[in-house]
């Protein structure tokens, strides 16, 4: 390995490691504004989300509708504010798994642009789940109310 690239290595982790906590931080908002640009999107269009869960021939899709809103808002705030982390992870990853099982089953679109968009939505969700299980094991890290009240 040459000296120069050892140097950028060594920089690099030394950045990682000494950053760590706002890093956590950045990381655990930039997880949650999925959530809440969906949210916002689902408050500000209500009648189109349900016509989407509707689509999905879903039950009571009013009630799913509501129901997925006050999740996002939950999880995002939970994110955003690192209070009750690790279980706010626990709950993106199933419930993302279960919005991939519900709503981006890519494989029962026929070959072209809905499929494609559906599989990239599918790969999105399975990028989202991975983040989760990050914050689930790193925690809320120093900038947390997690933090702030010892757990």
């Amino acid at each position: 390995m040459q000296s120069g690239s050892h140097s950028l290595m060594f920089r690099t982790d030394a950045f990682a490691s000494k950053s760590a906590n706002l890093l956590i931080l950045i990381g655990r908002i930039l997880l949650a504004w999925v959530f809440v640009g969906s949210a916002y999107g689902a408050i500000t269009n209500f009648s189109g989300s349900v016509g989407y869960f509707r689509s999905l021939n879903l039950p009571a899709p009013e009630l799913f509708t509501a129901t997925t809103v006050a999740l996002e808002v939950l999880m995002s705030a939970g994110l955003i504010f690192g209070l009750g982390t690790r279980y706010v992870a626990i709950l993106v990853f199933l419930f993302v798994l279960a919005a991939t099982a519900i709503a981006h089953r890519y494989w029962d679109y026929p070959p072209g642009p809905q499929q494609i968009g559906q599989y990239n939505n599918f790969l999105k969700n399975i990028s989202i789940m991975g983040g989760a299980i990050l914050i689930f094991v790193t925690g809320a890290g120093r900038f947390s109310l997690d933090r702030k009240f010892g757990r």
